[in-house]
């Protein structure tokens, strides 16, 4: 490779409301994914899609009202793209740069390509398939794609690489000429881990000193995905008996944590991953619980579910249960989250990835 070779990065999110108005048809994109949920037959999807966002919509409008009448997702996940682009760009020709993070190996900048970092949504703008015809355009011909999910999920990860699939096939033949490399997990990278780390040790220093309990709060996942062979409860449980033995370590040295792992956001009629979030909140008050420190474990940006569910929801029953909630940052664009996603791409380009 040649070191006037842009190197394209595609980012991989789910995508938010962008509007209040844009919330129904939002959730008729999410529900007609048969890879989140199946409705029926195949050829009721998106009738039943189409139901279910009318029911919800007004409900939904509302949750999003309180947070600002919009995702902020597509802000942030730009702004991380943005970061990310600026980080892989700065120093490009240097040796030796690296990660001191335990556990990391330094990455050697000998190719000195540039990086061009691109974002594609699931379920709203701007898609995936507008990422790709832009990525074309400009002509790259070396793409990593990183889906920001670091738990891979066939709901998830799995379902926004099948749309890059179509979406790329679906252009004429134009990408056949594409160099495609894809970063579909990195639930135990150390950069990853010391980045949450981080967050956490830092959120925890007012409370501390008082007994408090650490609640690791997971997006959830309907049971049978996991029966029939889905990683990402592995992956989840991998990423918490990291955090806790990094932060063990110095320079944290935070040891004897008592913490819980839960799950939120679900809904419908099957069978999820438990216990609920909300229903950990109850028993954990019932026991005593005065001080608990929430993170969003499986979330590397603030949505609704980190604004509305675990800030207003979860905070309001917390408190009439006599709690303290506080919740954990989100790694948005923090130093050492971006250094991460930079770590990941690097050892993609120079074939350790």
């Amino acid at each position: 490779m040649s070191g006037e070779e842009t190197v394209g990065v595609l980012l991989l999110n789910l995508g938010g409301p962008d509007s209040l108005k844009a919330v129904k048809p939002f959730l008729y994109n999410l529900f007609s994914d048969r890879e989140i949920i199946r409705l029926g037959h195949s050829f009721m999807q998106k009738p039943l899609a189409a139901l279910i966002s009318n029911l919800r919509s007004s409900k939904s409008r509302h949750m999003y009202s309180l947070i600002g009448g919009k995702s902020p997702i597509l802000d942030i996940t730009r702004a991380q793209a943005e970061a990310l682009e600026k980080a892989l760009n700065k120093g490009s020709g240097l040796r030796g740069q690296g990660s001191e993070v335990k556990g990391s190996s330094p990455i050697t900048h000998y190719l000195s390509p540039s990086f061009k970092v691109y974002v594609g949504m699931r379920y709203w703008h701007p898609f995936i398939e507008d990422a790709v015809r832009q990525i074309l355009k400009d002509g790259i011909k070396r793409l990593i794609v990183l889906s920001l999910f670091p738990h891979y999920s066939k709901t998830t990860t799995g379902s926004s690489i099948a749309e890059f699939k179509r979406a790329l096939s679906g252009v004429r033949g134009e990408g056949s000429g594409v160099s495609i490399q894809y970063i579909e997990q990195w639930h135990d990278f150390p950069l990853y881990i010391d980045a949450l780390c981080e967050l956490i040790s830092s959120g925890i220093k007012d409370i501390k000193d008082e007994g408090f309990l650490l609640l690791y709060s997971a997006h959830s996942l309907p049971e049978s995905f996991i029966d029939e062979g889905d990683p990402y409860l592995d992956h989840i449980k991998s990423t918490v008996g990291l955090i806790n033995e990094r932060l063990a370590e110095s320079p944290y040295n935070i040891s004897g944590l008592k913490w819980h792992l839960s799950f939120q956001s679900r809904s419908g009629p099957v069978k999820w991953l438990e216990p609920s979030t909300y229903e950990t909140i109850i028993r954990l008050s019932n026991e005593g619980c005065k001080n608990l420190f929430v993170v969003p474990v499986s979330f590397v940006s603030d949505h609704i579910e980190t604004l509305y569910e675990i800030d207003i929801l979860f905070k309001e029953l917390a408190e009439k249960r006599g709690v303290n909630l506080k919740r954990c940052r989100a790694l948005n664009t923090s130093a050492k989250f971006i250094e991460a996603l930079k770590e990941l791409v690097l050892q993609k380009v120079i074939g350790k990835g």
